[in-house]
This record gives structure tokens, sequence and C-alpha cells, in this order.
């Protein structure tokens, strides 16, 4: 029941219910999200680039999950600070929309609000340094797309991808990507990728666009990485139910209810006197089981897929009738069969129509493995007249399965993460496909940028921007010291490098052993790798994006002055 009493002499405890807490104040509160923000972004710092280490997070349904992959960590933690979660939630939907650089979203705003800790102590207020965070945020925007050194321009003709011009780029922009997930993974898994997404490509009036739905990932345990491949169609791990495992030019009825008699609501009895009333009585059943297959079968379909459970009945007429049966228990596998297929789920027993019934080039069981796999093939004409198809690209598909083989399922998991990062990467470069210089490089460049641009602005928020120019050189100096370099030695030549001009100017993960890098040895034997000529990339769109939403972030984080929480709620409501 509410009250109007309100004891004035209380302050805010007067107002709230009992029970309730309050933090005010730049101690209580602004420091306290601060350092709630810092040690999230210190586990994740760890994992950036090839050579960031592992995090083995144990949920609370003990599942162990062991991977570097930023959107995984925070999706597996339990967070409960609020402003731990705002930085979790940048992440959530930087891995959504682009896929990739999320652990550049945390990381960064981390590096953000620790530099605006000193700040702090030094006297600045809270406006002035939002202030001046805004202005460096608007210049890094403004810098960045100059830093474009090539574009990645996929074309489309008369509604088809032009596979064979298109192919060798995809692969080389989406590596980056694809590397840093799982070291090593990049000659391997960045050609299916590629192949995978220009099957699917769509041409429009506004370009090609990739779905990432329309590439699937199924994971078969066992083999090595390199036996991994592309199937154009759909992949259930399960063979088919009749003797009968392959069909060519297949029509396909697909069924979300089982293939079985149906049983009345009602109980009801039936009063047989002899032996012919039984048969007559089974005999009618069977009748009527034969009728409805043979239905199926004249409308041409050459494979039956249930969702549901098929009576032996059933079966012996599908094999009668000489059709191929396939099992599929998900509900969201049997979509996707749909969507590869074209057919649509029938919620009754019955013969299809040509609208609903689906078309597959080919479907074979096939054993990959150990472990029998039935796939559904779409080709186009020109791969009908080759004799091996399964080695070309077709010019469009419905729908791709890249098969991933390991030995262990934590690799499988890694691989799977890094496949669908390169998927959404393949489709942010339809978007917009201008590269800028990886390994650090646009970070370093953009910090010697801005830190000139705050000698020029005039205020107190001048130390802002110098500061958000500082905590740029996070990039490389976390880069060189996952790779076990000197990184105070690292950013020295980096920063000597761009100052005179040389922008693409990155740092060697693998230590200056490459002929093409210029290398030094510090006095007590450390060696240092600065990569000259750079060919790492990375996608302008989702490094944009992640700069954004960590400076959003960490901008929400600090304009908190007061914290205020509720009682918390008893177990049972009470």
């Amino acid at each position: 029941m509410a009250s109007m009493a309100l004891n004035s002499a209380a302050g805010l405890s007067g107002m709230l219910k009992d029970g309730h807490q309050s933090l005010t104040g730049l101690d209580a509160a602004t420091l306290r999200n601060i350092t709630a923000a810092k040690e999230l972004s210190r586990i994740i710092t760890t994992s950036l680039g090839p050579n960031g280490m592992n995090k083995l997070v144990v949920n609370h349904l003990e599942k162990i999950t062991v991977t570097s992959d930023c959107a995984s960590i925070v999706k597996e933690l339990e967070i409960e600070h609020p402003a731990a979660k705002m930085l979790s939630l940048a992440a959530t939907m930087q891995d959504d929309e682009c896929g990739d650089a999320t652990n550049l979203t945390v990381s960064f705003a981390g590096q953000l609000l620790s530099a605006t800790e000193e700040l702090l102590r030094s006297g600045l207020h809270t406006s002035e340094i939002i202030a001046g965070y805004k202005k460096a945020g608007e210049k890094l925007a403004e810098l960045l797309p100059t830093l474009t050194t090539q574009q990645v321009v996929v074309r489309g003709e008369a509604g088809k991808v032009n596979v064979e011009g298109d192919l060798t780029k995809l692969s080389t922009a989406i590596k980056p990507v694809l590397i840093a997930k799982h070291f090593g993974c990049d000659d391997v898994l960045a050609p299916l990728v590629a192949k995978a997404c220009l099957a699917t490509a769509s041409s429009g009036r506004s370009g090609i666009s990739i779905s990432p739905d329309s590439v699937r990932v199924t994971k078969i345990l066992g083999g090595r990485m390199e036996e991994s491949q592309v199937i154009y169609g759909f992949v259930t791990l399960r063979g088919a139910e009749t003797v009968l495992n392959q069909a060519t030019n297949a029509k396909i009825t697909v069924f979300a209810c089982g293939m079985e008699a149906s049983g009345t609501e009602a109980k009801g009895t039936v009063l047989m006197k002899d032996a012919a009333d039984l048969m007559g009585y089974n005999k009618s059943e069977e009748t009527k089981m034969e009728e409805i297959i043979k239905s199926i079968a004249d409308t041409g379909t050459k494979v039956v897929v249930s969702g549901g459970t098929i009576s032996e009945m059933a079966m012996h007429f599908i094999e009668r009738y000489n059709m191929m049966c396939v099992k599929i228990n998900s509900k969201w596998e049997l979509r996707r069969l749909c969507a590869a297929t074209g057919a649509n789920a029938l919620v009754r027993l019955g013969p299809a129509t040509p609208d609903e019934m689906g078309y597959a080039d080919e479907v074979k069981v096939t054993e990959i493995g150990g472990r029998p796999v039935t796939i559904f093939r779409q080709l186009d004409e020109q791969e009908q007249s080759e004799s091996d198809s399964a080695e070309t690209t077709p010019s469009s598909c419905k729908l791709a399965t890249i098969l991933l083989r390991a030995s262990t399922t934590n690799v499988l998991m890694d691989l799977e993460r890094a496949v669908d990062d390169g998927v959404h990467a393949c489709k942010q470069l339809c978007r917009d496909g201008r590269l800028v210089p990886g390994a650090g490089a646009s970070e370093m460049e953009l910090a010697v940028q801005i830190r000139k641009y705050a000698d020029s602005c005039p205020g107190l928020d001048q130390y802002a921007i110098r500061s958000f120019g500082k905590a740029l050189e996070f990039v490389p100096r976390i880069l060189a010291e996952n790779a076990g370099l000197d990184a105070a030695v690292v950013l020295a030549g980096l920063s000597a490098a761009h100052a005179n001009g040389n922008a693409m100017a990155g740092v060697d993960i693998e230590g200056g052993l490459n002929g093409s890098s210029l290398s030094s040895t510090n006095e007590d034997g450390t060696t240092v790798g600065i990569l000259n000529d750079n060919a790492v990339v990375d996608i302008l769109s989702t490094k944009l994006s992640a700069f954004r939403l960590a400076i959003d972030a960490a901008l929400t984080v600090l304009k908190v002055d007061q914290i205020i929480m509720s009682k918390p709620a008893r177990a049972g409501g009470r």
C-alpha cells in the first residue's frame, strides 16, 4: 500500500523501502563502475589477436568452454555488475551485427575507462572527459576511412555471382578474421567459407547480399581439419530408414507429422467374433495405409522426409513403391531442409501438391568418419553435365553446409565460431568492401593523428582527447605481448615508423623473422618485429562499429553518478 509519509530528515532512506542501497559520488559510484568494467576488460584483453590466450569457463551447468572468442566468453560468464554488463551487451551487439572485433569492443572500452580514472584523479570533471571523448570519436570516424588501402567489390550479373573473380578476394579478406579465432585454420577454412557464401549469395538492385542463415555448419568428430569440405545443399547426421539410399532428380515430400495410422481421441471397443473379423480389421488398416503411400508415390515423389515416427506398415509400403525415406526429429533441421529444397512441411498425411513439394538434384547416404550422413545436394545446369560436380562451386543455391572435421570437441567448437565470424565478415564485405591495414597499424596511425589533433584543441578536453589517442595504442601493445615481444620497444618502433609517414607499419607476431620485416634487438636479446610491408587487412565497417560501440559503452558508464539498488527479492516472491 502506498504511503504519503516522508521523513525529510532521513533523506533518500526516508523515501525508499527498507533494505535499499545507494552509492553516490566519485569514489562510491563512478570509480566503482570503472573498476568493474576494467576487470572484465582485463579478462578479455589477453585473448586479442592470433596468439591470444584461451579462457576455460565452467558455467552453472558445469559446461566447459575453452575459447578465446570474446562473445562466447562474456556469454558464459555470469556477470552481475551493471557497468560490466554494459560492456558485455556492447560485445553481444557487435557479434550480432558484424561477427568480429568483439574483443576490440570490450578491450577498448576498458582502456578508455582506465584512462578516465587517471584524468579524474588529475582533477578533470566528468563532463570535460565526455566532451573530449566525443570529439576524439568523431575525429576517429573521420580519419579511419582515409586509411583504406584496398576494396573488395563483389559483382553480380543477371542474378548470378561472379564466383571465379570474387573467390580469391573474399578468401584473402576474411583470413585475418579466421586466424584470430583459431591460429592456423585460415588457409583451410577461408576458401570454404568464401565458396559457401558466394554459392548462397543473391543479387539484387542494391548489389550482392549474403544471409548468414544460408550457410550452416555440421560437425563430425575425428579426422583432420584439412578434411573439412563444403556441400552445396543440406546435410543431416543420420542415414536413410529404407534400403534405397540414393536418388537423383528427386522430388521431395516433407511431413512435419509422423507416418502412422492416427488414433481416435475417444476410447472405443472393437468386438471380434472370429478370425475373419480380425483379418478384415488388419486388412482395412493396411488398405488405407497403402492407399496413402501410393497417392504419395503417384505424385512423382522419390524421397519422403518425416519429422515424427514411421510405423512398420508405412515403411513396408514405402519400400514397395521404391521410395527413399529419411527421418529428421529436429524441427529446426526440418525447416532448414525445407529452405534448401523449397518444400513445405505438411501436417497432414497425404499427397503433396506440386507447390508443396521440394526438389534436389541428388539425395545420397554416405559415410564420413564412420558415421552415416544424408546429403541433399543442389546442382546447376553446368554441373549436371560434369562428371564430378562436388568439386565445383554453383553460381547460386539456397543453402550451403560446411562440414567440419577435427580431433576434439573443443577444436570443433572453435572452428564453428571461426566459420560463423567468417560468414558475417563476408556479409559486411558485400555491404562495404573497404579494407584498412591490420596488425595494429590502423590503431597506431589513429593514435598519432588524434594526438596531433589534441594539440590543436583549446580547453581542458584536450587532455581527454590525448588520453583517447594513447588508449588506441593498446592494440599493438597487446599483440606484441601475446606474441612474446617487448611491447615497449615495439611501440617505440611503430611510433617512429608512423611519424615518418609509414601508415602500413604493423606488429610482426612472428617476432621479426620474415625477410620483409625490419628486425632489431634489445640489449637483453629481446627480438622486436615491425612489418613495413604489412599484408594484414581489417574490414573498415567492422572496425568502425567496434569503436563506436566501445565509445558508447564507456560514455554510458561515465555518465552514471549514483547507483540505487532496491532490496533483493526473496525466494518465493516474499
